[in-house]
């Protein structure tokens, strides 16, 4: 076991070493800065070693157990990518001087609060996971940031991760990648100014707002990578299609591919669905119940409606449940076949029943005994579906035709 504990801290200097094995924290030093550099930038034999530091740009000085940074880092003026990871930080460093800083790494310190950061303005990368921290704040000058990873902070239990307004617009213009998962949020309406992202990700939390995610996406144009996995939406039906087809440019969502083929499928599912929808509300804006296209034929109208009076000789004709009236030669015969009912003195005998298509009658004609049936020696009529005939005769024509049942009267009537 010693031998591995002196195999991690190698790189540390002895005295820091001797501090870590007592449970003391490490506070920077020259000593400790020289020493956390690569080999391509060791210390030259006729450099001071303020030179040396003066022009230093990486600094590794992750994972030394270091709590307190102190001035000398000032010292490191033309420094540009910082690692601080790792270690026991409480706070982040004062880093006034270093304005030439454009990468710091501070994950997995105690840090609460972020702050001291108004003069790092050429910053672009910014990671603060794994600490404490709370409210996104502190941001306002950083209008170069690209990136901020905030992941797993930890928070007061019931707690979740809240956003700071005015930092949020701040970095709107410039950020393209945000990593906010693991901090129990349930919506990210707050986000939405961020309309240059490119890469979000928020697994692990609580989203569950599908109309909220499909408000956000629609106003971040330049998406193309989005991860979600571990929230309660992902369970929702046909989710991964929903999602691709909110946010039009995204090519990866949950580490998978989005092919082509299956953008332009959802495009046009998520068309023909649209225009679907827009067709039902101009019907009913109209007034009008919904009838599928099948019904109504290829142009989509609704069929005319005949109006009584203008089909025939015979006032008020009407042929309801029909989208053609009947033929002309069928009517006549129809009319033909009651004028001789009339002239032929029949008595009735069994009611009159409609049925699909034609009235269809049979009678007992009293003066020879036989049955006559009404429509006997003339074609059939052919049969049209939801067909039903109807029709009226006016007074006079009825009191021509004295001789008519009266199960038929009433029918007629």
């Amino acid at each position: 076991m010693k031998i591995l504990v002196t195999l991690k801290y190698s790189h540390v200097p002895r005295r820091a070493y001797n501090r870590l094995k007592e449970g003391k924290m490490v506070k920077l030093t020259i000593d400790l800065i020289a020493r956390g550099t690569s080999g391509y930038t060791k210390k030259k034999r006729d450099e001071t070693m303020h030179q040396y530091l003066k022009r230093l740009t990486h600094l590794y000085l992750e994972n030394k157990g270091i709590d307190e940074v102190g001035d000398d880092m000032s010292l490191c003026r033309n420094l540009s990518v910082l690692y601080l990871y790792d270690n026991q930080l409480t706070h982040i460093p004062s880093l006034h001087q270093n304005q030439h800083l454009t990468m710091i790494y501070l994950q997995n310190n105690n840090i609460s609060r972020i702050e001291g950061l108004a003069h790092l303005i050429r910053l672009t990368k910014l990671y603060l996971g794994g600490n404490a921290i709370t409210v996104i704040e502190g941001l306002e000058k950083l209008d170069r940031l690209q990136e901020l990873h905030v992941e797993n902070q930890a928070l007061p239990p019931g707690e979740k991760l809240l956003f700071d307004p005015r930092s949020i617009r701040a970095i709107s213009g410039s950020l393209k990648v945000l990593n906010v998962s693991g901090n129990n949020l349930d919506s990210i309406k707050d986000l939405e100014c961020l309309n240059q992202l490119s890469h979000f990700l928020a697994i692990d939390n609580q989203l569950n707002d599908m109309k909220e995610l499909a408000h956000v996406l629609g106003q971040w144009y330049y998406l193309n990578r989005l991860d979600l996995m571990g929230n309660p939406l992902c369970h929702k039906a046909k989710y991964r299609d929903r999602v691709i087809v909110m946010a039009k440019q995204l090519d990866t969502l949950d580490g998978k591919q989005i092919s082509e083929t299956a953008k332009q499928f959802l495009k046009n599912w998520h068309a023909n669905k649209e225009t679907q929808r827009q067709k039902r509300a101009d019907l009913i804006r109209r007034g009008t119940s919904f009838i599928d296209d099948y019904a109504v034929g290829e142009s989509g109208d609704l069929p005319p409606v005949r109006e009584p009076g203008r089909m025939g000789t015979i006032p008020g004709y009407m042929m309801p449940g029909t989208f053609r009236g009947l033929p002309r030669k069928q009517f006549d015969e129809l009319l033909a076949r009651t004028s001789a009912l009339a002239d032929t003195g029949i008595q009735r005998s069994a009611p009159i029943k409609a049925r699909s298509g034609l009235l269809r009658s049979k009678y007992i004609d009293t003066s020879h005994g036989s049955k006559t049936n009404l429509f006997s020696g003339s074609a059939p009529l052919r049969r049209r579906p939801l067909m039903s005939v109807a029709f009226e005769l006016n007074t006079e024509t009825l009191n021509q035709t004295q001789h008519i049942p009266p199960d038929l009267w009433d029918n007629v009537r």
